[in-house]
């Protein structure tokens, strides 16, 4: 199949990170065994998802080294969004492929998949590696299950491309992204007996207040990296709920947050800022209310943050071929960082525009297919 005939494929399959990817996956596993090519598949803890990793090995049959071309397989959720055609059903309109994960990130995986013909009969002296993940777009759940059992075997990687949509130009960092859920438990009261009860929202609305100062502290006093369309780390409180009527003091409210934060900042220490708040100014207050008050935080998914060096051999072999040599660094994140952490040297490379993912009639054009195949056969030839 070619590129366009997988996108059509890819796309067919709702994998939105609620559902299993299974269909997906073992579709694309029995395609790779029809070319000779036996792919692992590591699945998640419940089994109803699963990473696919497959090995092209190089001319001598060697699999030691080479390069990783990583993807993620699900998608956002088209609920509530207004698409003008079938958005599981690939659709062709004045140069664009329209349809849920065309640009994020299921275009990458097509070029990469069609490919794998030419890949096979190029004389490589290095294999290449296919890697392709579940539940990236709700934490980057899955791609540390296969990093993690490709470590513990010893393997060596020289580098990775992650596919993300970049228009075929290179990113050599991203934040990090960290996400937590907070329960503040107070005691309830009838709204005429406030001092009988501790208010649960008030006090969630306090720390809300306090994660936004140290927000603004990072806006007004950095660090910051102008390379960013952002350029500072970011704090955000994003969904909350609580209460049950008008008039009764709320005994329970959840709220969650994030922060993005600049490679090499250390999350644990924004972190701490909060949790100190918490324990020396909230609870004191709280229990002077209630004894048995309490605040919990969850931490949730995290992806880290990259910083890809510009020495590396991978950063100097994508920038050659793309012939892009821009310093280029992203506010959203990827799993880039954790292929990095790994020790294996990655930058972010792929086809579309990030400003269409995640948006109803998400598309990827044509000649941005066209750019990643080139871009592909180019990196194969490197070999």
């Amino acid at each position: 199949m070619n590129t366009r005939q997988w996108l059509e494929k890819l796309v067919s399959f709702d994998t939105t990170s609620r559902n299993s990817n299974l269909a997906l996956i073992e579709c694309v596993r029995d395609a790779l065994a029809t070319q000779g090519i036996q792919a692992e598949l590591m699945r998640s803890p419940d089994g109803d998802k699963a990473n696919l990793f497959a090995t092209l090995p190089a001319q001598d049959g060697s699999t030691e080294g080479g390069i990783v071309l990583s993807g993620h397989t699900d998608v956002v959720p088209v609920d509530g969004q207004q698409w003008d055609t079938d958005p599981f059903t690939l659709v062709e309109r004045e140069a664009r492929l329209y349809g849920r994960g065309s640009c994020d990130m299921k275009g990458f995986i097509a070029a990469s998949l069609a490919l794998v013909p030419e890949f096979l009969a190029m004389p490589r002296a290095k294999p290449i590696h296919l890697a392709f993940s579940y539940d990236e777009e709700v934490g980057c759940a899955g791609a540390p299950v296969m990093i993690n059992a490709l470590k513990l075997r010893g393997a060596k990687f020289d580098g990775c491309v992650v596919g993300e949509p970049t228009s075929m130009q290179v990113v050599v960092a991203h934040k990090g992204i960290n996400l937590y859920r907070c329960r503040v438990h107070g005691k309830a009261a009838h709204s005429s007996l406030t001092p009988r009860g501790s208010n649960a929202i008030e006090y969630a609305a306090r720390l809300i207040c306090r994660i936004r100062d140290i927000a603004d502290h990072f806006k007004a006093h950095g660090p910051y990296d102008e390379f960013y369309d952002v350029p500072f780390t970011t704090m955000t409180t994003n969904q909350i709920q609580g209460g049950i009527a008008v008039n009764t003091i709320p005994e329970f409210c959840e709220f969650a947050y994030e922060f993005r934060n600049l490679p090499g900042m250390s999350v644990d220490g924004i972190q701490s800022q909060v949790e100190a708040y918490v324990r020396e100014e909230l609870l004191p207050r709280m229990r002077s209310e209630y004894a048995e008050a309490r605040i919990d935080i969850e931490a949730g998914a995290s992806a880290p943050a990259l910083e890809a060096s510009e020495e590396a051999a991978i950063t100097q072999l994508v920038r050659a071929l793309t012939a892009d040599q821009d310093k280029r660094k992203v506010a959203y994140g990827t799993e880039a960082g954790l292929f990095h952490n790994a020790g294996i040297p990655t930058v972010v490379c792929g086809p579309g525009s990030i400003e269409q993912a995640h948006k109803p009639n998400e598309f990827v054009e044509l000649s941005q297919l066209d750019a990643c195949e080139r871009f592909l056969r180019k990196l194969g030839r490197s070999l």
